[in-house]
């Protein structure tokens, strides 16, 4: 499929850096038709209604007061389990629950030992635990499939500024942005073991680590953002591979934010400046696609930041996917400007009549 894609980056090219496409009967795909699609734009989620539920005045929702609607205000990282998609919305200073089986949205309500002040970057797990960076807090907090709080990582002089985080088997990585390194806590113990990078722009140093992700073997990734790539480490913390370099062409970034990496190491990059998301294979670091640009069109970004790829909740999506298009997973990727603010796009393959002039 790495060889598939690849061989489609030439064809979208011409779209410009934005990775504008036109429209083919209402429906959005990258590359566009002719060309093989890879990727379908499905659609927007801004407000309960955009999930099914019903539009009402109800209080004390976020802010404690009457609102109109319940809906998301700016989103700077997503997760998803089965059924729920999670935003952490920094106009709130909330983690809102999206439920897409009750068709309605709700938050995380942290009280006492949980409260969160200035949550940042979340990771979900398989089992619906929610690991949540909070900056003022200076810690890691755990949230449980009920949104129960769990416990927190992080004593006093573990972290500076937390921002991404992620979870393989026994360890919790947080960067630190202000430190300019990544901790990894002991899941069982809540103890720093290891602490990856310090400030530079070698090789397996850093310049204001943000997102981080992690693949199903375990290698990191981390967005290396003022550094302006993108840098894998093994399981041990051992530097890998840099993707990405400073500049404004296809494979480059200005302003990196949100990553993830689907289960066949492909690495979905944000890039805020170019108000896209740039598709990298992990092995080689080569880009393969990009997808977005910023338009008020349906399917363009504005200042987007978090990203997620979800495998679990394709059914909810499946009736945006032309018939014509079998989807096989999910990407969110946050806007914090404009009025859609989570972008929905179905990563699949072409299943219709073979496509005149297709690569």
């Amino acid at each position: 499929m790495r060889k598939l894609i690849f061989s489609l980056f030439a064809a979208v090219l011409f779209i410009g850096c934005a990775g504008q496409v036109k429209e083919q009967e209402d429906v959005l795909f990258y590359p566009p038709l002719p060309q093989q699609p890879r990727l379908q734009f499905l659609t927007s989620i801004t407000s309960e209604s955009d999930i099914g539920g019903k539009t009402s005045a109800f209080k004390e929702f976020l802010i404690g007061g009457d609102i109109s609607q319940k809906a998301i205000g700016r989103p700077v990282d997503i997760g998803a389990s089965k059924d729920r998609i999670y935003v952490v919305d920094s106009a709130f200073q909330k983690v809102l629950v999206l439920d897409l089986k009750k068709k309605e949205f709700s938050y995380i309500k942290g009280k006492r030992e949980g409260r969160y002040t200035q949550p940042v970057g979340i990771w979900v797990t398989e089992d619906d635990f929610k690991y949540i960076t909070d900056t003022k807090r200076k810690q890691v907090i755990v949230f449980d499939a009920d949104n129960n709080y769990v416990r927190s990582y992080g004593k006093a002089g573990d972290l500076d500024k937390p921002y991404g985080v992620a979870v393989f088997e026994n360890r919790i990585y947080a960067s630190d942005f202000d430190r300019h390194q990544i901790s990894v806590f002991d899941r069982e113990t809540g103890e720093i073991i290891q602490v990856i990078g310090v400030l530079g722009k070698e090789e397996g140093e850093f310049f204001r680590p943000a997102h981080i992700s992690v693949d199903v073997q375990g290698n990191l990734y981390v967005t290396d953002a003022f550094n302006y790539r993108i840098q894998k480490f093994n399981p041990n913390g051992e530097f890998m591979k840099v993707i990405g370099f400073h500049g404004d062409v296809p494979g480059a970034f200005s302003r990196p934010k949100g990553l993830s990496v689907d289960e066949e190491a492909h690495v979905y990059a944000v890039d805020t400046a170019f108000e896209n998301v740039q598709i990298f294979d992990a092995e080689t670091a080569q880009i393969l696609l990009f997808f977005g640009g910023f338009t008020e069109q349906s399917g363009g970004m504005y200042l987007p930041n978090g990203i997620w790829i979800d495998y679990r909740n394709v059914e909810y999506f499946q009736k945006y996917a032309d018939k014509d298009f079998r989807l096989k997973y999910l990407i969110y990727v946050g806007n914090m400007l404009g009025f859609k603010k989570i972008n929905v796009y179905g990563f699949g393959e072409w299943i219709g009549d073979p496509l005149p002039g297709a690569l």
